[in-house]
């Protein structure tokens, strides 16, 4: 919810999972939120950060990797690591 400035008001804004865009609650103390720095060509770190967050029942049925890997390689970050039936 937001007031007539545009500043959010809510005291808890939940997350998603970035695989199974599952809505994270609040007691899920399994879930995990991962921050990727991106880089420009030199290899040097731009500021910017690729937030990940992945739920416990990603991570419960162990394919976080999995999940880390597609989404690493959705944004650019990784090529050709994950290749799946489309």
């Amino acid at each position: 919810m937001e007031n007539e400035r545009g500043d959010l008001v809510d005291l808890y804004v939940p997350r998603k999972c970035s695989a199974t865009n599952r809505i994270i609650q609040a007691k899920d103390h399994a879930s995990v939120q991962i921050s990727v720095g991106k880089v420009d060509e030199s290899g040097r770190y731009t500021g910017d950060n690729q937030v990940f967050a992945l739920c416990g029942f990603v991570r419960s049925m162990g394919e976080s990797d999995d999940c880390v890997n597609r989404l690493a390689q959705r944004e650019g970050f990784l090529k050709g690591v994950w290749s799946a039936s489309r």
